[in-house]
């Protein structure tokens, strides 16, 4: 992954997507040579000189004030994660990163305990590679594929190479284009956050290689704030079921985000999730947790 070429594609397809109406500009001319806004255009709006946005999109961000930063976002009309997400690549210009891994130590017992407290609904602890650290019981049962699949045997169980990589992943996430698009957007979000993580960079580089639609939502450079909303799955045991997620970071962890499922009482998801703690229960599956072996 190179800075520049990220910096450059990310406000290339930004500015592509925004009309000169949508913008309150004026259409000049019939036939116009690219989508979305001109580079002057842009410049106009966010009050800068035409030859200092054309270095901008170059990517050449690390001389970049907040001010003209922001100014950029609301030119380009970027959402919060996407004004986040320039100011990570603004960062990353100015301190080129050396290809680095991120070790740390086992996750603390009281962390362990809070998870395993959560008996009601799943829940885990991943990193932002979204590897899966640590799981309550529940969130055991719920991930049970991945934790079966071959192609996570040898390594801690990923999000991303389950789903791309192995073929029961179309069949787990049963709203796929949707899966698709959040999980490659919190890659591409984190790969803006933390550059030079070598272990991010080789997963990255294993699924654009191998997998074409990977490879094409990670050319959108599209990213996202993942905290609330709504998740489907298809389970071998409980069927299809739809749960509310919530996502929180860990201060005293960074880079760690815990995510927690649940569904109102008295509907049919909420008892396909009693359906599988006795499943659960019955099958005995332990609590997951590679911390203490593996990096995060």
């Amino acid at each position: 992954m190179s800075t520049e070429s990220d910096i450059r594609d990310f406000l290339v397809s930004r500015r592509a997507r925004i009309t000169p109406q949508q913008a309150g500009l004026p259409a000049f001319g019939g036939n116009r040579r690219v989508p979305g806004l001109r580079r002057e255009e842009v410049a106009l709006l966010a009050g800068v000189s035409i030859d200092y946005y054309v270095r901008l999109e170059r990517g050449h961000l690390a001389g970049a004030s907040e001010e003209v930063l922001d100014a950029l976002a609301r030119a380009l009309q970027l959402d919060d994660a996407e004004r986040a997400h320039l100011h990570d690549l603004a960062r990353a210009a100015r301190r080129p990163a050396r290809s680095t891994r991120r070790p740390r130590g086992p996750l603390p017992d009281s962390m362990l305990r809070v998870l395993n407290s959560m008996s009601d609904c799943p829940a885990f602890i991943r990193n932002g590679r979204l590897d899966i650290l640590a799981t309550n019981a529940l969130g055991r049962a719920l991930y049970s594929p991945l934790y079966a699949s071959p192609r996570t045997a040898a390594q801690p169980v990923n999000i991303a190479r389950f789903q791309f990589l192995d073929p029961a992943g179309r069949d787990f996430f049963p709203d796929w284009e949707q899966s698709v698009n959040t999980t490659v957007s919190l890659l591409r979000t984190e790969a803006g956050r933390a550059p030079g993580d070598s272990d991010l960079t080789n997963l990255i580089g294993e699924l654009v290689t191998r997998d074409d639609e990977f490879r094409t939502a990670w050319a959108r450079h599209n990213v996202r704030l993942h905290v609330t909303g709504r998740k489907a799955f298809r389970h071998p045991v409980i069927g299809e079921v739809t749960l509310d997620f919530d996502a929180m970071e860990l201060p005293a962890q960074p880079g760690l985000t815990l995510t927690a499922y649940s569904s109102p009482p008295h509907t049919p998801d909420h008892d396909r999730l009693q359906l599988l703690a006795a499943w659960a229960a019955t099958e005995h599956p332990e609590p997951a947790s590679d911390s203490a072996d593996r990096n995060r």
